[in-house]
């Protein structure tokens, strides 16, 4: 893997982390999603 798509890998996780985080557990909920879900949500993400 380059350089290029690990860095742009990496900001996407961070991206979708942060947006997540910011969120409120009834907002997470609504979609489905647990706080202790943010982390493999985002690496998912990436998988993409």
């Amino acid at each position: 893997m380059n350089v290029a798509r690990s860095f742009n890998n990496w900001r996407k996780y961070r991206q979708t982390v942060t947006e997540l985080g910011r969120m409120t557990d009834r907002e997470l909920s609504d979609l489905g999603i647990g706080r202790g879900d943010i982390a493999g949500v985002a690496r998912a993400a990436v998988a993409r």
